[in-house]
């Protein structure tokens, strides 16, 4: 049923990385600056390590790998930082996004949605997307600047995972539409950690779900998507 009473702001969330896109940013953006020798290789494997252990739900530090993966650009420009990310994301990501997640997207839009990415991923390649896809604002990771306007390898407040993007959304929406004057209708995501998110929402959706949000979406009746496409393996 549709909570949602007249005069409030209805709310569509879409996660990026595994929803709206085919395969993970950040994974993709480590293997790049691996190959373009942007980071050392005990900074990726350090990362890597990092990975194992959230691939095994294994507590760990959101802001400190995003802070190992940024030391590829510690003391850089933000102009500089910020055009190579775009590059990035029109070279390696702007093909993996999904067609369904569009039509998702516009539709929700035609509905009246406000529409939102909330990401885990670092925000220039979140505001690149945004330029080409429909939804009108996002919600991502933010590296700290410094005073002379370079990028250290610190986030700024805390990253976008978990828990924290219902919190940020929420904070998010209370300062543009008002407390009590907006609805999360509808929310979507492929990862258990986007589990608090898709709770709060009035229709879920788990998005060629991982197996621990397989698990519990079909425990809730959630619908599950299918949103996969084929990459080619060089793309």
């Amino acid at each position: 049923m549709d909570n949602a009473k007249p005069g409030k702001t209805k709310v569509a969330v879409f996660d990026f990385d595994g929803t709206s896109i085919e395969g993970s940013s950040p994974s993709w953006l480590v293997n790049r600056l691996i190959f373009e020798r942007r980071i050392t290789f005990l900074t990726s494997v350090k990362i890597g390590l990092w990975g194992l252990a959230y691939k095994w739900r294994l507590p760990q530090n959101e802001a400190w790998v995003r802070g190992q993966v940024f030391s590829a650009f510690d003391g850089r420009p933000k102009e500089e930082v910020d055009a190579y990310l775009r590059r990035f994301y029109d070279t390696y990501i702007a093909k993996r996004f999904r067609p369904a997640a569009d039509e998702a997207m516009q539709q929700r839009v035609d509905e009246g949605c406000e529409v939102i990415v909330v990401s885990a991923t670092f925000e220039p390649i979140v505001l690149r997307a945004m330029e080409d896809h429909p939804f009108m604002a996002q919600i991502s990771t933010r590296m700290r600047l410094r005073e002379d306007g370079t990028y250290s390898c610190e986030v700024e407040g805390r990253p976008m995972e978990g828990d924290e993007k219902i919190a940020a959304l929420r904070h998010w929406c209370d300062g543009r539409f008002g407390e009590g004057n907006w609805v999360l209708a509808y929310a979507y995501g492929d990862h258990h950690s986007d589990i608090p998110l898709l709770s709060a929402a009035e229709h879920p959706f788990a998005v060629s779900p991982n197996s621990g949000l397989k698990k519990y979406a079909k425990a809730h009746g959630w619908p599950i998507l299918d949103w996969s496409i084929d990459v080619p393996k060089d793309a």
